[in-house]
């Protein structure tokens, strides 16, 4: 009787397969162990080029296609497809396409705008700011969004370095307006969006967009010649100083659109906007991140932790936005039953510190955080495409191709690059940090800042390694890892530099609030007069119910931190100044010092003599700036 095996025999594989199979399982470890990023770092780099590639078709073929041009398409792509939902009110693309023509419409016939005339839009997030965004945009005008937390004095500053021909106020924000309009330059004309005004001189849009056609206007009035054209003034967000009107061009706003593609993103995706329109992750990100993918938006008047979920469930949301503090606002809520009940799979933004990170993984879900770096203005970028915990991204030798960047020795006493005898900048070394600095050429250009010019050479460095050569100084102090991780060290107005040591705000406040009656710490440098660098202060907020404890803080700063790095001042806030964009504001904190008289908060004081921090008193402060108190 014949065998199972005789039946079926196996076949018997050619002797070099084993030898070929274990090679193969060989390389794949040593992969694994030696270039373990190299998959993910292959498909990010291929998704950077095709981008590109895309956008040289469009160049090579003579076409230069905007993200408003894009929108238009897919309004007739698309037109049922929801864009925007604001309040329950759903918007489709259709709807905010007709809705801006209208807009164009009444501006075309009542105001003599020409092409590349700028007009300021001071309005809070709502389906209208879009509108009236993409109303002149498409009569080919440079739209300034204006911050609307700042006031009188910043307000009119910014105003005027825009140079507007119209400012267009949004109908809650008309005290506002009150407040700035009798010192308003004569030749800017103002709109509201209200059918009637009381104001002498002001003129209405909501009745006229009402009688208005919603036939577009002319295409050539739109058609931009260049993707390097100014298309937005955005203001930097003034943390050290009066806000500055950085020139956004075409080409800026769709490399913004592309990050939640690159992250993954599709047009699947509904993204919950929570962020102020007026700033750059909100409308480039965000708004024209939808764009770009063809998804849905789901916009937000102003973030509330407490809603946060309530809304993701309620609109499906799979991809939010954060920057700043939002994630800590949102790990700071009460726990609820149902908190990971959700469909949200993809976070973006930056700002979100290690600690937090965790801590909102582990309570919300497998959510994937996708942190990335950029400033408003500038001209490199990094995206954290691994999900490396503390990193704001990763570079390698063909991104250093497409982005030349580096990173080099900062003197925080004299406030300026280091350079050698020669006169060249220095790089620093792997693992030490530096300040980052972006070449600046054709292919990755700075567009600066409007209505100064001074502002714009301040930020640009010349002759760095090589005469000639030009670079962008981003204002940031990085460290990159020996696996080439970057990591947001501080910013060099932040830090500063005391007993001949430089200290790093960032480092200092994330020892503070590692203790469980602190909620939040904003860490500062504040002069003294006849010492060198400046102190360190840190505002802090005491979490709900809690006391502060001095002995507690005193053992946690220097158990922590090296002597030069401990706060010498203690300032105990109610409520912690904050940017519209979710950043600590230390201006005026700095501006403020440490003066008891002037100050009415709790202030206290490190007396290294008696090891602990003591209230700081009129006499103390006094015995302070006479020198008799030993620092």
């Amino acid at each position: 009787m014949r065998g199972w095996d005789d039946l079926y025999p196996l076949p018997v594989p050619p002797s070099w397969v084993p030898g070929a199979a274990v090679g193969i399982l060989s390389l794949h470890f040593i992969q694994k162990i030696i270039f373990p990023y190299f998959w993910a770092d292959l498909r990010y780099l291929l998704k950077v080029m095709t981008y590109g590639l895309r956008m040289e078709m469009y160049r090579l073929q003579g076409r230069v296609v905007t993200i408003l041009d894009k929108f238009v398409k897919l309004a007739e792509k698309q037109p049922h497809k929801p864009f925007l939902i604001y309040e329950g009110a759903v918007h489709t693309y259709r709807d905010v396409d007709r809705r801006s023509n209208r807009i164009a419409q009444v501006f075309l016939q009542h105001e003599a705008l020409k092409k590349g005339d700028t007009v300021a839009l001071l309005m809070g997030n709502e389906p209208d700011f879009i509108h009236v965004w993409f109303g002149l945009a498409k009569l080919g005008c440079v739209v300034a969004f204006l911050n609307f937390n700042v006031r009188f004095r910043s307000l009119l500053h910014c105003v005027s370095s825009c140079e507007p021909k119209i400012l267009v106020v949004g109908a809650d924000l008309l005290g506002t307006l009150v407040e700035i309009l009798p010192k308003l330059q004569k030749d800017v004309r103002v709109w509201i969006m209200a059918k009637d005004s009381t104001f002498p001189g002001v003129h209405t849009l909501l009745d006229k967009i009402e009688a208005a056609s919603e036939d577009p206007v002319p295409v050539n009035r739109c058609s931009a010649n260049s993707l390097k054209s100014a298309v937005l003034y955005i203001f930097t967000s003034g943390t050290t100083g009066l806000p500055k009107a950085a020139v956004i061009s075409h080409l800026q706003i769709l490399k913004g659109a592309a990050g939640l593609w690159a992250f993954g993103a599709t047009s699947e995706d509904i993204i919950y906007i929570t962020l102020p329109l007026y700033h750059s992750a909100a409308s480039l990100l965000g708004i024209g991140g939808c764009i770009e993918l063809g998804a849905t938006c789901v916009l937000k008047k102003k973030f509330s932790a407490s809603q946060f979920w309530n809304d993701c469930r309620r609109y499906n949301v799979t991809v939010i936005q954060y920057i700043g503090e939002l994630c800590r606002y949102l790990c700071n809520q009460p726990v609820k039953e149902g908190e990971r009940n959700h469909k949200v799979r993809l976070a973006v933004g930056n700002g979100v510190r290690n600690d937090v990170w965790r801590e909102f993984v582990d309570r919300f879900g497998a959510i994937k955080i996708c942190e990335f770096y950029g400033a408003t203005e500038g001209n490199i970028c990094f995206m954290n495409h691994t999900g490396k915990i503390g990193s704001v991204g990763r570079t390698n030798f063909f991104y250093k191709l497409f982005f030349p960047f580096d990173l080099i020795k900062y003197d925080f006493q004299k406030d300026e690059p280091i350079r050698n005898k020669h006169g060249w900048c220095e790089k620093v070394k792997k693992g030490e940090a530096g300040l980052l600095i972006s070449k600046v050429n054709v292919k990755n250009p700075f567009f600066g800042y409007a209505g100064n010019k001074r502002h714009t050479e301040k930020k640009l460095l010349c002759e760095v390694f090589k005469k000639g050569d030009l670079y962008f100084n981003t204002g940031d102090l990085m460290v990159q890892d020996h696996d080439n991780f970057l990591y947001f060290w501080d910013r060099i107005g932040d830090t500063f530099r005391w007993k001949g040591e430089n200290v790093a705000t960032t480092e200092v406040s994330d020892v503070i609030v590692m203790l469980d009656f602190i909620q939040e710490a904003n860490v500062y440098g504040v002069s003294i007069p006849d010492h060198e660098g400046k102190a360190g202060m840190a505002s802090i907020i005491l979490k709900h119910n809690a006391s502060l404890d001095l002995e507690q803080m005193y053992k946690q700063v220097v158990t922590h931190l090296p002597s030069y790095a401990c706060p010498l001042f203690l300032r105990v806030q109610e409520k912690m100044e904050m940017t519209g964009t979710f950043k600590q504001q230390k201006f005026q904190l700095v501006d403020e010092g440490f003066n008891p008289s002037t100050i009415t908060d709790p202030l206290y004081f490190l007396d290294n003599s008696k090891k602990a921090y003591i209230l700081l008193t009129k006499e103390l402060y006094e015995m302070i700036l006479s020198g008799k108190m030993k620092l």
